[in-house]
């Protein structure tokens, strides 16, 4: 009985050992997150954007303006937009770019007046890594997060066809291009001119209207010298061109002739329903890009996946869909 009793004990023992040794095995500790998902994110009050614009000295820019500005508020961030006196002042917006960058900001926005100035200016951001975008106009500088815009070109051809299309193939044309080498004017007249080839309408001429009133109208004076009532079609780089070639038809006291513009400004609009020679605008959407490109950049800010090309649509105004158009403008 005793031999029972020790073996029983012994048992007992060996059982209390393996439950000992089959403790459960403490949980695994939960991975790290990673380091920017350790930081808290930075208060919106404590985030400031940079957009510094071709120029703010004109109705288009100033849409853009309101859609960062609506941006800004939505969010809760500070943005803060700039732009030299004339989109001819290279020098001016590479100062603006600069100036910008150096009080610190977190991210930067730009329409460059000059691409490749801009781009040498915006390299300094890249380097601190601060997130670079580009607004209607492609700066084009590697690692540049997103461009948000127009394809400016096939809204050219667009506006092109449009008129093309409304007056016959039996016409000549005139280009009144922007900013000598600026990117956005080489494109709207590539855009222009595709389609005249493609209509097989001859381009009497193409001059820059340095992307002012003043400018075009000058220009507009010298092809009518040139020209004169031969030219039946003016596409011009922005409204602004187009007034000045409007002004300049009716000092000449030309009527018979069709202007088409680019940019979709109240100006202009209100030109097509009362009548005049300006007779379209290529539509952008700039308040949207505005609002858009700030909200991107708060996006990247946050280490967001953004898309690197953010396109805006556009349409031709004309004097079917004006009223509508005007109306959509508020």
């Amino acid at each position: 009985m005793k031999k029972f009793f020790a073996l029983f004990l012994a048992l007992i023992m060996a059982l209390s050992l393996v439950a000992c040794g089959a403790k459960e095995e403490p949980a695994p500790e939960k991975e790290e997150a990673p380091k920017a998902e350790q930081e808290a994110e930075a208060p919106a009050d404590d985030i400031e954007i940079a957009v510094v614009l071709k120029t703010l000295a004109s109705e288009y820019w100033g849409y853009v303006k309101n859609g960062c500005d609506q941006a800004a508020e939505e969010l809760g961030i500070k943005v803060t937009v700039v732009g030299p006196g004339a989109e001819s002042d290279i020098e001016g917006q590479v100062s603006m770019i600069e100036q910008q960058i150096g009080a610190g900001v977190d991210a930067i926005v730009c329409a460059p007046n000059d691409a490749g100035a801009a781009g040498n200016a915006l390299q300094a951001a890249l380097d601190q890594g601060i997130p670079v975008l580009a607004v209607d106009t492609n700066v084009g500088i590697e690692g540049q997060t997103s461009f948000v815009g127009t394809m400016n070109d096939e809204a050219a051809y667009q506006g092109g066809i449009w008129a093309i299309d409304t007056l016959g193939t039996d016409i000549k044309a005139v280009v009144i291009y922007g900013q000598e080498g600026d990117n956005t004017s080489n494109m709207r007249r590539a855009g222009y001119e595709k389609a005249c080839e493609e209509k097989g309408v001859e381009v009497l001429a193409a001059l820059s209207g340095q992307n002012t009133t003043d400018g075009a109208t000058k220009t507009m004076e010298d092809m009518i010298s040139a020209h004169g009532d031969a030219i039946d079609v003016v596409f011009c780089h922005n409204d602004d061109t187009a007034i000045g070639a409007m002004n300049a038809c009716k000092s000449a006291g030309i009527t018979d002739i069709t202007i088409v513009g680019f940019d979709g400004n109240k100006s202009a609009v209100e030109l097509i329903i009362a009548g005049e020679t300006v007779k379209a605008t290529v539509a952008q959407q700039p308040t949207a890009m505005g609002y858009e490109v700030v909200k991107a950049a708060y996006a990247a800010i946050n280490g967001e996946a953004v898309d690197a090309v953010i396109s805006a649509p556009v349409k031709v105004v004309n004097a079917e869909n004006a009223e509508e158009y005007l109306a959509s403008l508020g």
